[in-house]
């Protein structure tokens, strides 16, 4: 897999953004031993929540305006210029608050987003695109914007942080700073956003819109990574409440549009009366495609019907028997089982302890849909191989799923070894 950029142009701006970085960021997981990984990340991450990784603070960028949002020329941060757009520079425009966010399943045409700017209450709209991506069965709602204007809508003093939007700009991830420590960022920063793309370098650490967006990126790594242009937007209300606009909104959109309320009153948890978007990407997505689910109790969702209809099955595998799956792995599994049997393991596997493909469902305690939400992953063997655990899988095994098209959870930076899921579709011929 070819790495973006593993070359830097480093300006002096820069080298002392990172020494401050070094400096503010080095002692963050006071309750757990610091890895490689999560060293590298968080030498090149600043949070914007303490002033001294916040350019501007002691002058450093040369700014004049007292604001964090940088003046003059700025340094060059990104590190890889082919997934770079033009810086942002200062902040030009008032903070706006996140009140609602739209997704369709396609484009919005600027003649429906003029029509939703003059609605009244409307104070501002910011068109983006949305899109989903799996990370070790936690699936991430990753926006891909306009560092120059989306600045505007995320929380608290992101907006003026003018380090944060220029590392988006150059190329780099932003993520909300609990996400650190749950995705397998590599020694030297980089995370792979999907097998087939090349890797992302994690620029930042800041507080995302709450119960919406958990990471960011600029336009063009949203083209590499296969995002719909424009399918999103967020809307800011100001001091007129969002409810009083989510239906005059909604009847200026398709009928199968996701219109979510991001205030206080949806703060602690998704808006359950809103419709919610699936669009996943990567080198899984021609098996989940995009699809609208609602929220349902005890943490389950309730996929549209006709996507379950046309995406779920219930087949008969070796070794397993019935099992309910997504139909795009249904080849793939019962090849890698068959092999399984051929080679004289398949008491390895026991079905008496599987537990099951397609459910669903959040990752408990979250609004984080699992791949088994998809019908993309199965859990064996489960009493002798808990998360946190090296389990007792037998390796054969676990080389012939791999071989197969299936990541293992064993090899995950907090382990989960009874779980595979299809992290390729393969062509069984």
């Amino acid at each position: 897999m070819r790495r973006a950029g593993r070359w830097r142009r480093t300006t002096p701006g820069v080298a002392l953004v990172l020494a401050l970085l070094l400096a503010s960021c080095g002692g963050s997981g006071a309750d757990e031993p610091t890895s490689g990984a999560e060293a590298g990340a968080t030498a090149a991450a600043p949070d914007p929540t303490d002033a001294s990784t916040a350019p501007g603070q002691d002058g450093s960028d040369g700014s004049e305006d007292g604001d964090g949002s940088g003046g003059g020329e700025q340094p060059t941060v990104g590190l890889d210029p082919a997934f770079a757009v033009d810086p942002p520079g200062r902040l030009k425009d008032l903070p706006r608050t996140a009140d609602i966010l739209v997704q369709t399943q396609a484009g919005i045409s600027d003649e429906t987003v003029a029509a939703i700017r003059r609605l009244p209450g409307v104070q501002d709209v910011e068109q983006l695109s949305m899109l989903q991506i799996s990370i070790e069965n936690r699936v991430l709602n990753l926006a891909a914007v306009d560092p120059a204007t989306y600045r505007r809508f995320t929380p608290g003093q992101v907006p003026q942080t003018r380090e944060v939007w220029d590392r988006v700009a150059g190329g780099e991830l932003a993520i909300s700073p609990e996400l650190q420590k749950k995705l397998p960022v590599d020694k030297d920063g980089f995370l792979a956003l999907d097998p087939g793309s090349p890797e992302v370098h994690l620029g930042a650490l800041a507080p995302q819109i709450e119960n919406a967006v958990d990471a960011v990126v600029n336009d063009k790594w949203g083209a590499e990574l296969g995002a719909e242009p424009g399918n999103a937007l967020l809307v800011s209300t100001g001091i007129v409440a969002p409810d009083k606009v989510v239906g005059p909104l909604s009847r200026l959109l398709p009928k199968q549009t996701s219109v979510q309320r991001l205030d206080s009153v949806a703060r602690y948890g998704l808006d359950i009366n809103a419709k919610q978007t699936a669009f996943v990407v990567g080198s899984v997505s021609s098996a989940v495609g995009v699809f609208n689910y609602t929220v349902l109790g005890g943490g389950r969702i309730a996929p549209e019907p006709a996507w379950e209809q046309a995406n779920i099955t219930t087949a008969q595998v070796p070794i397993l028997g019935s099992v309910r799956c997504n139909k795009a792995i249904i080849p793939q599994l019962t090849a890698a089982l068959r092999e399984v049997v051929e080679t004289g393991l398949a008491d390895e596997i026991h079905p008496d302890e599987y537990a099951g493909c397609y459910y669903p469902r959040f990752i408990a305690g979250s609004t984080t849909l699992s791949n088994h939400s998809f019908g993309l992953a199965l859990d064996f063997n489960v009493p002798g191989n808990l998360r946190g655990t090296v389990g007792e899988m037998d390796r054969t095994v676990v080389a012939i799923f791999k071989r197969w098209g299936f990541g293992w959870g064993g090899d995950w930076r907090y382990t989960d070894p009874m779980h595979f899921e299809a992290v390729r579709i393969v062509d069984v011929r």
